[in-house]
């Protein structure tokens, strides 16, 4: 389980930026992206829109997909496009990785916020940051990193709530100004040689279950029968037994096999539709006796097995069962070998070159007021819908290499 979660006490840690850090993180970004990610070349599209936005006064977020660790400093790339710095809200557990990367953070714009229970502190700076409208605020409305960039997760609806609590405050200025928002599609494609690439992730693989090379079959068929092999050892560690079906029907089951017990005891059985929401008003019920210190050491065992649980289904909420149906692309490869990868080891080797696309959508317009008639937020339904297009789009924005 990687440390997302910390058993900590909460403290909000507000954006320090500095110029001068800025400047010098700027500078570097290529580098550091190229060295740390594989990302060796980016192009922007729509940056204009943008632009156009800044020029014309307005508070602008910016609503992204977050398929890769990457996307924040992607996103830097497009802030050296139009020249104006972001400010981003980051998981609070990002600041608390190192030294290093919780001086930086501040100091580029970044404040962080507690995704274990409503931070208060956190709304208050992100809606003061739109309503002054001097940087743009990043978000990540999916809320945590996918690893799907050819599938769109849930949007949280925190987000309209957070940009019309802006437009409220903006209307009421004199004259009175805007907040837009601006969806953001991150696309990136693989360019280098698949094969050589692929072969020495997936040998080690299949060597830690005990395979031979299973370099005899195609490489989808090698993959497809990868995951079998690991959501099998899954459901005997959970179910007692593998279970028989299509993916699609087993993922779903095992999840709920791990949420449904934990709700019984946490939430009296309360339940939600989207299992990303139901992993965090789990996780908010069990944290904060641990966050306290006062367990005894066999229950504070328990807890850190039960939040392991909900670690494991939140990585079979990314998993779709069908990604590698038909003829899948060699981004849809790699990203599942780098997926197995991280749930095997928690980290990923970065797999070069990849070409980033950081795709601007048009500027929605943040109405003050919601209409409550509706079911679904309209802020939020018009967001997916960009969002939804310009992954479409983003499609052919492939580079004819020499």
């Amino acid at each position: 389980m990687q440390n997302i979660v910390i058993a900590k006490t909460y403290r909000f840690i507000p954006p320090r930026f500095s110029p001068f850090w800025a400047r010098i993180i700027q500078w570097y970004l290529p580098s550091y992206l190229r060295q740390n990610y594989g990302v060796t070349s980016w192009s922007c599209v729509g940056a204009e829109r943008l632009a156009a936005s800044l020029k014309a006064g307005a508070g602008v977020m910016l609503a992204s997909n977050h398929c890769r660790p990457c996307d924040p400093m992607v996103l830097g790339l497009l802030s050296r496009e139009v020249a104006q710095p972001f400010h981003v809200m980051a998981s609070w557990h990002l600041f608390m990785q190192s030294r290093l990367q919780s001086f930086l953070l501040p100091r580029l714009g970044g404040f962080s916020v507690y995704r274990e229970g409503l931070d208060r502190e956190s709304l208050k700076c992100a809606t003061r940051i739109l309503a002054e409208a001097r940087f743009p605020l990043t978000i990540f409305p999916e809320g945590f990193i996918t690893r799907n960039n050819d599938r769109l997760l849930n949007l949280m609806d925190g987000v309209a709530f957070l940009a019309r609590s802006a437009a409220k405050q903006r209307a009421a200025t004199k004259p009175p100004g805007k907040v837009v928002v601006h969806p953001i599609f991150i696309r990136y494609f693989f360019e280098g040689d698949l094969a050589s690439t692929l072969a020495p992730v997936l040998e080690k693989i299949e060597s830690r279950l005990s395979w031979q090379a299973q370099s005899h079959l195609h490489w989808r068929d090698r993959l497809v029968k990868a995951g079998h092999a690991l959501l099998a050892l899954k459901e005997i560690e959970h179910l007692g037994a593998t279970q028989s079906g299509p993916a699609n029907q087993r993922l779903p089951y095992l999840l709920d096999h791990l949420l449904q017990p934990l709700e019984q005891e946490w939430t009296g059985g309360r339940s939600e539709p989207d299992p990303m929401a139901r992993i965090k008003r789990l996780r908010a019920a069990i944290l904060p006796d641990m966050v306290h210190g006062e367990l005894s050491e066999p229950e504070s065992a328990r807890r850190w097995r039960q939040l392991a649980n909900l670690y494991l289904a939140q990585q079979l909420h990314c998993y779709s069962g069908d990604y590698l149906g038909g003829t899948p692309s060699p981004e849809r490869l790699l990203e599942t070998v780098e997926r197995y990868e991280e749930d095997l080891t928690d980290c990923v080797t970065p797999h070069p070159p990849l070409h980033a696309v950081i795709s601007v959508g048009q500027a929605i317009e943040v109405s003050p007021a919601r209409d409550r008639a509706a079911e679904t937020d309209p802020l939020v339904v018009e967001l997916r819908q960009q969002l939804e297009q310009l992954l479409e789009e983003s499609k052919n924005q492939r580079r004819k290499l020499p």
